[in-house]
């Protein structure tokens, strides 16, 4: 027998090895895909040219596929594909010579000849070479598919070059066997390389096999026409992306050009499974190249509001970096996010009109993730706000409102949005800030938590009109009444209010909205409710109030009790000042903002003796 050929490897190959095995990827894991993705390239050529004709007819016989075998006695893993193979000279070409891809070599040549392009997944002609991250030897077999070619053998320790010698009875194809190193056998236990094989190949092409058992049984139904695509095979697919058994809420499988051929299949689960006290959960959409996965879960391909989302992204033609580890083009990862994020909202606004009840449900366990998107950022507010919905006076107890459909309603006359945070609806309306609303005619959003609040605060307006609390409205009722204080008396007991209550208030005055209520504090601070005030003490967060200063004081000059006490001031000075200290207590309390009210009740025990004589 003749002997092997000894080559040496080109000159940079020892400082390349060295990069490929110690620095390129961060992963050894990843040698699997890479060789995966190679023997998929492999079946998808001869894949190809078999459907143009350009096989032995012979060929046909055996298919295309991917088997791997795993013996962890001897501490070796197996890669056969009965792809396309390789000559002898491709053998010396495409593994003697570091970053010579024989991908790009064929995709060349269909260039050249104006033929068709196939899925391959080689760019960098690197994949190879990660086997000898684990592997203390490698040994190729391979024959190629042209009619008449002969077996050939490949050797290579990964260090000065390798040997080339003929191998006889080969079948078409190519087999790569990994003497995997001491610290590597971990690998050749089946179950360490079938968790390996379902993270990164689980949906190429081509049947895939493990010890004999199929091992890609999902397919890749992302890439397939969604008229092709069973409900069946759908709910396959979402129960094993997102590990969930109960159907997804809702479904959006997608093609796009631009700004990459993309292909989306993204799933929103029927509950929230985030936790409140839990922590926030990772991202769940995962990146693929041609059907092989280059990232899970990317922080940066949905913005992270997003995060509820299950599915997959596939790009055929994403600039990744040499590892293919991730997206080499940052800019245009930024501009991929934006794009899918633009589809995904309109996706959930296209829902939301077509069915308003199912959309509602979604919004009910999806809501907070939507609305932490409009305090985090300002790019898709203007999408957000319109997906947002809230109670309002003018519904049905239990049903919501849009902000276009409140628009909608506005009666002529009315210029801006109007809400008040509230515990529930009968709260809402038996609140002093309500009163001016009922008494117009003005529809109210009722928000019932904080950071509804907060979201409302951040949009300022919508189509055009500004979002205003209901607790900073500028309006006012009909004029006083018979019976009713003057504006100038109104004016003199407004000043002797702020005498009596000295500190406790920072102003007062007469009110034009109030109808049934005698007093209500108001926050003297522009840009700050008492509601928000109580939210952000309650989160800790006190240093974003700024200096804290005491409410303004109205005092309705219609009411009785304020009427009786522009008298009793006169006459029973003790009384009085006992009143108007309850009534301050009293309008704090209804704002939320008496934290002690030992005081108040004292106090209150104090005229209940006065008015029972004790």
């Amino acid at each position: 027998m003749s002997q092997p050929e000894q080559h040496s490897f080109q000159a940079e190959i020892q400082q390349l090895l060295s990069i490929v095995i110690h620095s390129l990827y961060t992963d050894r894991e990843v040698f699997v895909r890479e060789l995966v993705s190679n023997a998929a390239d492999a079946c998808e050529k001869f894949r190809f040219l078999q459907s143009s004709g350009q096989t032995p007819a012979a060929e046909g016989e055996i298919p295309p596929g991917i088997q791997l075998k795993t013996d962890a006695e001897a501490g070796t893993v197996t890669i056969t594909d009965t792809g396309i193979g390789m000559t002898r000279e491709e053998l010396v070409q495409n593994l003697g010579t570091i970053a010579h891809s024989g991908t790009k070599a064929f995709l060349k040549a269909l260039a050249e000849n104006q033929k068709p392009d196939t899925k391959l997944i080689g760019q960098f002609g690197v994949g190879f070479y990660s086997a000898f991250m684990v592997s203390k030897l490698v040994t190729v077999y391979s024959r190629s598919h042209v009619e008449g070619a002969t077996g050939w053998k490949w050797t290579s320790d990964g260090g000065q070059g390798y040997a080339i010698e003929p191998a006889a009875d080969l079948p078409r194809g190519t087999r790569i066997v990994l003497e995997l190193k001491d610290d590597a056998k971990n690998f050749a236990e089946g179950s360490e390389l079938k968790r390996i094989l379902h993270r990164y190949s689980n949906f190429v092409t081509f049947p895939l096999e493990l010890d004999g058992e199929r091992v890609n049984t999902v397919g890749a139904i992302w890439a397939r026409s969604k008229n092709e695509v069973k409900e069946e095979e759908y709910q396959a697919f979402y129960e094993y992306v997102a590990h969930d058994s109960e159907p997804p809420r809702y479904r959006l499988h997608f093609t796009a050009d631009a700004p990459l051929a993309i292909q989306a299949l993204l799933f929103v689960p029927s509950k929230n499974h985030e936790m409140p006290g839990m922590g926030r959960g990772e991202p769940e959409v995962h990146l693929y190249c041609r059907k092989v996965l280059i990232e899970a879960k990317p922080k940066a391909l949905f913005p992270e509001w997003l995060r509820f989302l299950r599915g997959v992204v596939d790009s055929e033609d994403l600039p990744l970096n040499v590892s293919r580890e991730r997206m080499q083009d940052s800019d245009l990862l930024k501009k991929l996010n934006k794009a899918l994020t633009n589809r995904f909202l309109k996706f959930l606004g296209e829902e939301a009109e077509k069915d308003a009840a199912a959309y509602d449900s979604f919004y009910s366990e999806h809501h907070r993730f939507l609305k932490e998107g409009i305090l985090s950022e300002w790019e898709h507010q203007a999408a957000l706000s319109k997906l947002m919905r809230f109670a309002s006076s003018a519904t049905e107890a239990g049903k919501t409102t849009s902000l276009a459909a409140y628009v909608s309603r506005m009666p002529e006359g009315q210029k801006e949005i109007y809400f008040l945070l509230a515990p529930d609806r009968a709260a809402a309306e038996s609140s002093p800030y309500f009163e001016v609303f009922r008494a117009k005619k003005y529809e109210v959003l009722i928000v019932e938590e904080p950071i509804d609040e907060f979201v409302l605060d951040r949009l300022r307006e919508f189509d055009g009109k500004k979002i205003t609390s209901a607790e900073k409205a500028d309006l006012t009722v009909e004029a006083n009444p018979e019976g009713a204080l003057s504006d100038e008396d109104a004016g003199l007991l407004a000043a002797w209010f702020k005498l009596t209550l000295g500190e406790g208030v920072k102003d007062v005055r007469a009110s034009k909205r109030l109808v049934d209520s005698p007093v209500v504090v108001v926050e003297s601070d522009q840009f700050m409710t008492g509601s928000m005030r109580r939210t952000l003490k309650m989160m800790g967060r006190e240093s974003m109030m700024g200096q804290e200063t005491p409410p303004d004081l109205e005092l309705n000059p219609r009411h009785p009790v304020i009427v009786r006490l522009n008298t009793l001031r006169q006459t029973d000075a003790d009384l009085a000042g006992l009143v108007v200290h309850q009534l301050l207590d009293q309008a704090r309390l209804a704002a939320g903002r008496l934290e002690d009210p030992r005081a108040m009740l004292d106090r209150l025990s104090k005229l209940l003796s006065k008015v029972v004589g004790a």
